[in-house]
């Protein structure tokens, strides 16, 4: 809806209600960037932090991922992002396609795996953020208070399986806003501890 000065002309009023379509429609794209600009974007993050080393042969948004923020298939390199994401700060985005293209060089959340992640500045920005999302979109931080718990997804992609206690990841079960590893079902994965721990 654009509302506009009643003692606009017809004409003006078309002329206004046009650039002020050009101007949400440009704000739009900007941010909600296609696949091939995800797929830009890739390559960018992997030259400037992982040496050009990470080569996904596709990546892409998807609507069917409401219980990760991204997801990565090591057999055919595919990256895909959750289409929620699309609303998030750049950084956001930039992080968890970080994420997904060290998992092309190192498989699971080992030292190893964190290690390359590290050289990215905005990690734990980005983690605090999507572990905020996750609260408050599940909830979660009224029982973390409660329990005295710290909030589900401790680097603020993956979470535990609310089912068990254990850090347990199984890509068809994970369905608490984060992302599961694509390394079968029930494998242990290691996690960073939080900061100061």
């Amino acid at each position: 809806m654009v509302l506009l000065p009643a003692r606009m002309s017809r004409a003006e009023e078309q002329h206004w209600v046009t650039v002020m379509l050009g101007r949400l429609e440009a704000r739009e794209r900007r941010q909600r960037p296609s696949d091939d600009e995800l797929a830009v974007r890739a390559r960018t993050l992997s030259d400037r932090y992982l040496r050009g080393r990470a080569a996904p042969t596709s990546v892409r948004w998807v609507s069917n991922q409401h219980g990760r923020w991204g997801s990565c298939s090591v057999d055919d390199r595919s990256i895909r992002l959750s289409d929620r994401m699309r609303v998030m700060p750049a950084y956001v985005v930039d992080y968890v396609l970080l994420h997904e293209l060290v998992h092309l060089l190192v498989p699971g959340h080992g030292p190893a795996f964190w290690a390359e992640l590290d050289v990215y500045p905005h990690t734990q920005r980005a983690r605090g953020y999507l572990d905020g999302w996750a609260a408050a979109s599940t909830g979660a931080a009224d029982a973390a208070v409660a329990t005295g718990d710290p909030p589900i997804g401790s680097d603020g992609v993956d979470g535990p399986d609310p089912a068990t206690a254990a850090v347990l990841w199984d890509t068809d079960t994970v369905d608490d806003g984060g992302e599961a590893v694509d390394a079968g079902p029930g494998t242990a994965r290691d996690r960073r501890p939080p900061a100061g721990t």
